[in-house]
């Protein structure tokens, strides 16, 4: 309802003046700026995933182990948290170039100084954000490779770079194009960073259209822009796959040898694994636990609380109501006999790809007239205004983040129930118990983890996500999101350090749960 929502403004609204000046002012810089962190993003985090992935798997170290788990951490980190803390860090006032001008006697304009706040500065906080997409599917795609087609290459005169490049990254293709859409995803969806860096983009522009401009049918037109442009990734990362298959042909199911490095080609290896993960977790969580407990939000304690529990009840709910659905849909198209609810849950799976702000506007836009019939409608009846029911509340911004982040659940629980064998449900239905009854009994049970798991993938996404809740939040209604980033857009970026540093403590806890999965499969895999 959201995507049509979106495209009916659009041919119902006609070309507004706002979108005329827009497309003769702007248009071309939103296009231009969006392209530039596609192609920056997608060669970076393409670029470290699978560097690091090939050095963990195929690479004997010092400090592997510790690296296969510790290098998806950065996803614990919000890249508009990101973009605060090396901002504060790396401003003309901040501790870096502060000590170059103690240190050398330097002023202002006696020196060069890259400015993060740039096209270039968003690319390095996504790049060093979003790689783990990337290292996580790459890593399991070289490790299913048997051994024997490595040792094929050998027998044909290749070198470890040779099986590198005609080998394994070939048969690796899917997963490092599929980490690197994963990526993109997440770039276009982006606001905060952004926004704070001043790079205008097709996220910045909706705000601005709705909010500054005041325009829904401008906010339509660009939202639809931008899920166009999300569609053409989707469709480019289709078409590069075209009609090649990448099986694997090789009869031994054995694992890589890892070729053990020397001292000085092992410290060379976990020097490049140790500086994404430094740049993209260590320095920012440590930079922002300084400024949290030096000087940190001063309002914390009762306000704090109450942004705490907004976040939280948010994210709960949404959590709850995403695992409940996705159970309900998952079983439901396990128990068809036909392809139809598969084909409908698909379709739910795609909101995942819609940025949060495509969301909003299209949940914002016909939710607001429903909400205005229903007082109308109460009124006439009762004589009593009701006021905004649903948009009013938080219920409307639950159905926006159940729109987007419900693939996230069902895409858990699918996995975990496909992995039940059929013959469980027959000998539950010998036993005299119906669909729904072997539902509760049998298959909740077995799922327990992977629902606690899709729960808190859940839970963690809504309480990062930024822009849905700046446009749909109720008034006077603030999480520790939306106060990070205003806190943040007043320069007050150690006030904002507090809400953000929760949101990436929260964050970690899906990424523990990640990391132990990857110890666990290299502990089977040997």
């Amino acid at each position: 309802m959201p995507v049509l929502s979106v495209f009916s403004n659009v041919l119902v609204g006609g070309t507004s003046e706002t979108w005329s000046h827009l497309v003769d002012t702007v248009l071309g810089e939103f296009l231009g700026n969006t392209v530039i962190l596609c192609v920056g993003v997608g060669l970076g985090a393409a670029s470290i995933g699978v560097t690091t992935a090939w050095l963990t798997t195929m690479h004997d170290f010092p400090g592997r182990r510790f690296f296969e788990w510790g290098l998806v951490l950065p996803l614990a980190v919000p890249a508009y948290v990101m973009a605060y803390v090396y901002t504060d860090t790396l401003r003309f006032v901040g501790p870096v170039q502060s000590w170059l001008r103690e240190t050398f006697g330097w002023r202002a304009g006696d020196y060069w100084f890259p400015d993060v706040r740039s096209v270039g500065g968003a690319v390095a906080m996504f790049m060093f954000v979003l790689y783990p997409y990337v290292y996580m599917l790459a890593r399991a795609a070289f490790l299913e490779r048997a051994a024997g087609m490595l040792e094929a290459g050998r027998s044909l005169g290749l070198g470890p770079w040779g099986c590198f490049f005609r080998v394994s990254l070939p048969l690796a293709r899917p997963a490092v194009v599929a980490g690197t859409t994963l990526a993109l995803m997440e770039t276009l969806a982006d606001f905060g960073t952004v926004a704070y860096f001043g790079v205008q983009t097709f996220t910045t522009g909706i705000y601005s259209a709705w909010f500054s401009l005041g325009d829904r049918i401008a906010a339509a037109q660009l939202s639809a822009a931008l899920l166009a442009f999300v569609i053409l990734v989707l469709l480019l990362e289709r078409a590069s796959r075209g009609r090649a298959r990448f099986h694997n042909t090789s009869r031994s199911a054995a694992r890589p040898v890892r070729q053990r490095l020397g001292p000085l080609a092992g410290a060379v290896t976990a020097f490049a694994c140790f500086m994404p993960l430094f740049l993209g977790f260590l320095l920012p969580g440590f930079l922002l636990l300084e400024m949290a407990l030096t000087e940190g939000d001063a309002q914390f304690g009762a306000r704090f609380v109450q942004l705490a529990r907004n976040s939280f009840v948010l994210a709960a709910v949404t959590a709850l109501l995403a695992v409940v659905l996705a159970v309900v849909l998952a079983y439901a198209a396990r128990l068809a006999r036909t392809r139809l609810p598969d084909m409908l849950n698909r379709i739910v799976a795609l909101g995942y790809a819609v940025p949060g702000s495509v969301i909003a506007v299209g949940v914002l836009i016909p939710v607001t007239r429903l909400d205005n019939q229903i007082a109308a409608w109460w009124h006439s009846a009762f004589g009593v205004n009701p006021g905004l029911l649903l948009t009013g509340g938080i219920a409307a911004l639950v159905y926006a983040y159940l729109s987007r982040f419900l693939a996230v659940a069902l895409h858990s629980v699918e996995s975990s129930l496909g992995k039940i064998t059929p013959s469980m449900d027959d000998a539950s239905r010998s036993m005299g118990y119906g669909k729904w009854a072997t539902l509760g009994r049998v298959h909740v049970p077995i799922l327990r983890g992977s629902l606690l798991t899709a729960g808190l993938l859940v839970f963690v996404d809504v309480m990062k996500e930024l822009p849905a809740t700046l446009v749909m939040r109720p008034f006077n209604f603030d999480t520790l999101a939306t106060q990070a980033h205003t806190l943040a857009a007043d320069e007050r970026l150690a006030e904002a350090s507090t809400s953000a540093l929760t949101i990436v403590a929260v964050g970690l806890l899906p990424m523990f749960i990640i990391s132990r999965q990857i110890v666990k499969g290299e502990r089977v895999s040997t």
